[in-house]
């Protein structure tokens, strides 16, 4: 990581999650300490469904219809964003605002699936039978509906950011390396504003088969992320966008900083016991300087997911002094925004000058009676895909 010459302000959130929409839904469910999730919709699995949103809010009747579910979670938490930043309906900022976009492949056609998977098993010749309904069943424009470039299209169409455009894709490591590359070029001088973020809808049969089939889907009731000893995690819808732009620029059109986004840094390791740990181990040297002692915590991203978590865990209890909550036991899991989510948690609560309560009862999150004037953001991918950033308040 080398070290940038502008300070990268954090001016605008947009979130949306099971919590509910915009940061005091979230800080309010976080202080009542109560997770809460849907184990009987995709029982036995463990989902948290998307609170009630109004898309019109954000999204027009026609521009919703040609857009999954997930692409309307976030385009309406980009909107969200750029509300709160103050830049919404300003094309003299949104023509020249830069957006970096993390998210998945799209949504899959269920029925079609479904067909595949109970013809399959009875065919003479599987494989031919597998590319005979692949070419026959699969609609021209699925592939196109699926392309997760369109939710940075559909944020340029509805909200008018007409500057540059990145896309990437690569789970939790998508949406760290997403941060990292914005804040970098914020830094080095390369881009003044962004746009930068993710979204994702859990409430899908068809994720939840294939986690199931990794053996990571969690089940049959909810438990804290610390407490679920490899059970898994549960997946999340959620939509997760921060405006950030450079401190100057920021003060030359008058807006309110949020937060300080002082360092992202991102690494990826294998799954191989103990490789995570090595990953942030590195990580951490590379921010460890920065943080002050007695007024920092961690967000953990922890997933549930095996031995990813007992990495991370392990790696925390060398760090006694800094308290831990880690966010998946409210929000689940939600890969490429996950990040982003957890950036946008650590400004609000950095904001408040105090971290929320525990919400486990093995001891491993413990309270906090200092003020909070930094957050360390953790990220590590159930597979792989390490990440750690620095959020710090302002004054």
């Amino acid at each position: 990581m080398a070290d940038t010459e502008r300070e990268t302000w954090i001016t605008g959130i947009g979130i949306v999650s099971c919590l509910g929409e915009g940061p005091e839904a979230h800080w309010q469910k976080l202080t009542e300490a109560r997770p809460a999730a849907d184990t009987t919709t995709f029982a036995p699995f463990v989902v948290h469904p998307l609170a009630s949103i109004n898309f019109d809010a954000q999204i027009s009747k026609k521009e919703q219809r040609q857009m999954e579910n997930w692409q309307r979670i976030g385009t309406y938490a980009a909107g969200l964003a750029l509300d709160s930043a103050g830049v919404k309906g300003k094309p003299e900022l949104l023509s020249r605002m830069d957006m970096i976009v993390a998210a998945g492949g799209g949504e899959r056609d269920l029925a079609v699936d479904s067909n595949i998977l109970s013809g399959i098993k009875n065919a003479a010749d599987p494989d031919a039978f597998l590319n005979e309904r692949l070419m026959s069943d699969l609609r021209p424009t699925l592939f196109l509906a699926q392309l997760s470039n369109l939710l940075a299209g559909n944020i340029s169409i509805v909200h008018g950011v007409t500057g540059s455009s990145r896309t990437f894709m690569g789970e939790e490591s998508a949406g760290i390396d997403a941060v990292r590359i914005a804040h970098a070029r914020i830094g080095a001088g390369q881009s003044d504003i962004a746009l930068v973020g993710g979204s994702h809808n859990g409430e899908r049969p068809d994720l939840l088969m294939l986690y199931e089939f990794a053996n990571m889907a969690l089940k049959n009731e909810l438990k804290p992320i610390w407490q679920r000893n490899g059970a898994g995690f549960a997946l999340g819808s959620l939509g997760a966008f921060l405006v950030i732009e450079a401190s100057e620029h920021a003060k030359a059109r008058g807006a309110k900083p949020i937060a300080r986004l002082a360092a992202v840094v991102s690494d990826r390791a294998d799954r191989a016991p103990g490789a995570a740990l090595g990953a942030l181990t590195r990580l951490w040297d590379k921010v460890k300087d920065k943080v002050q002692d007695g007024h920092a915590a961690v967000l953990s991203g922890a997933t549930g997911a095996e031995p990813a978590t007992a990495d991370e865990r392990t790696f925390l209890t060398q760090h006694p002094d800094l308290a831990v909550r880690a966010t998946g036991t409210y929000l689940g899991h939600g890969l490429e925004p996950q990040f982003t989510m957890n950036l946008a948690l650590a400004a609000i609560a950095v904001g408040h000058g105090r971290l929320f309560p525990p919400s486990d009862s093995s001891g491993f999150e413990k309270p906090m009676k200092e003020d909070l004037r930094q957050v360390v953001v953790t990220g590590v991918g159930h597979w792989r895909g390490e990440g750690l950033a620095l959020v710090e308040k302002i004054g």
